[in-house]
């Protein structure tokens, strides 16, 4: 007699698994635990075989009876049931291993013992976001250039042009390991030219003072402000070591050497991701010794008013220099560096030695590792001489050149 809903329901378990029938081969095994399990006995190629076909009450009787029509029909046709199953789930876990998503997350777990960890999470939630939904179950061997390319246009639809360009430099990156792997014939990216498919974005440069006059009057300003002691030594060393403003926040006392007279910048820290030197200046020395004996009991040499262990807010400086009178489209705290690029060029100085000092470029990493003291000694000089010719803007001064001894090239 074929079993119904309340049969099911109401059966109880015993000692031992009961087996309540339907039709067909189909029964339910009903577990001395209360579990119930569907079940099929048929026969092929002369073997009795048993399947499972689920657990009720996932499974229904109605659905469970599907399935094995389902399995019956396969049977009929001369295809085993379970085997077909066990083909299936392998195909399936074939298409799994080698869809984007699972070839990303293999990519990304190599990338992520060199990247700094600020750099990896950013590229891990980016793809997250932006690439895994809308391509990653997809087999990496199946995507062509118009997959990636309407991703890169989602992305530009919402103005974020900079990540559109990361992702598909990170795209790429990864087509070419799945090319390498041997799990796909080629990258889709390198059919997509960024400047033909992308509108062209206007360069807006950090707003920063580059009059000589301008910037003596900024650094008399400064001399002159009342916010946080820290906050004013902040503003005084920035002109002086024209560092990024992430970098000089996230200073730490460890990282110098007041007997040589320089900062070492670790190479996690930089943008570049190398090791980065700043010689100190006379001047530059004296402000850090001031703040020295207020912080340097802690981690860091600007640390958060609000405490916590954590570094100066990243907009600290930009409003303090609002405080001050002076509006985004005047001045940031990033200027600082486009200030002394231009006045140094001006003054005469080599090229290439304010660009090392910037700390601007070398992307081979095998040079990165003994560039970063390039050009030391002549740093050394501009530095200092630099700091002399603020020291004279701020004064009024009307500083045309500077004597810049043996730091030319």
């Amino acid at each position: 007699m074929p079993l119904s809903d309340v049969a099911i329901r109401t059966a109880k378990p015993g000692p031992k698994p009961l087996k309540l029938s339907d039709a067909g081969g189909l029964y339910l095994l009903l577990n001395p635990s209360g579990a119930k399990w569907w079940r099929l006995d048929y026969r092929f190629g002369g073997k009795r075989k048993t399947l499972s076909m689920g657990v009720y009450p996932d499974v229904t009787l109605k659905l469970a009876r599907e399935r094995r029509d389902e399995a019956r029909r396969r049977i009929a046709d001369g295809i085993d049931p379970g085997e077909h199953r066990k083909a299936t789930k392998k195909a399936r876990a074939e298409v799994a291993a080698n869809s984007f998503e699972a070839v990303a997350r293999e990519w990304y777990a190599r990338q992520a013992t060199v990247l700094k960890d600020s750099t990896k999470d950013k590229l891990l939630r980016r793809l997250e976001v932006d690439v895994l939904p809308y391509i990653g179950a997809r087999p990496v061997s199946e995507l062509a250039a118009p997959d990636l390319l309407a991703i890169i246009k989602r992305i530009e639809g919402r103005g974020a042009f900079d990540i559109a360009k990361r992702m598909h430099n990170a795209c790429g990156r990864i087509f070419r390991y799945a090319v390498a792997h041997g799990l796909c014939a080629r990258d889709p990216s390198r059919d997509i030219e960024l400047r033909d498919v992308l509108q062209p974005v206007a360069i807006r440069h950090h707003a920063s003072l580059t009059n000589p006059k301008d910037v003596g009057g900024l650094l008399r300003a400064i001399d002159g402000f009342t916010g946080a002691f820290t906050t004013r030594c902040a503003l005084q060393l920035a002109p002086l070591m024209f560092v990024r403003p992430g970098e000089l926040r996230h200073a730490e006392w460890s990282e110098f050497d007041f007997d040589k007279s320089e900062w070492r910048i670790p190479a996690e820290k930089m943008k570049m991701e190398e090791q980065h030197i700043v010689p100190l200046s006379r001047q530059a020395v004296a402000v850090l010794r001031e703040i020295q004996h207020l912080t340097r009991a802690g981690r860091y040499v600007f640390p958060s008013e609000r405490g916590g262990g954590r570094p100066m807010s990243e907009n600290t400086v930009n409003a303090a220099l609002r405080r001050m009178g002076y509006t985004s489209n005047e001045m940031t705290g990033h200027g600082f560096r486009s200030m002394a690029s231009t006045l140094l060029h001006e003054l005469g100085y080599p090229h290439q030695v304010i660009e090392r000092q910037l700390a601007h470029g070398e992307r081979n990493q095998v040079a990165a590792a003994y560039n970063f003291a390039e050009y030391l000694p002549e740093r050394r000089v501009m530095m200092q001489q630099w700091a002399d010719y603020l020291d004279k803007l701020k004064k009024g001064a009307d500083v045309i050149s500077l004597d810049k001894g043996n730091a030319a090239a």
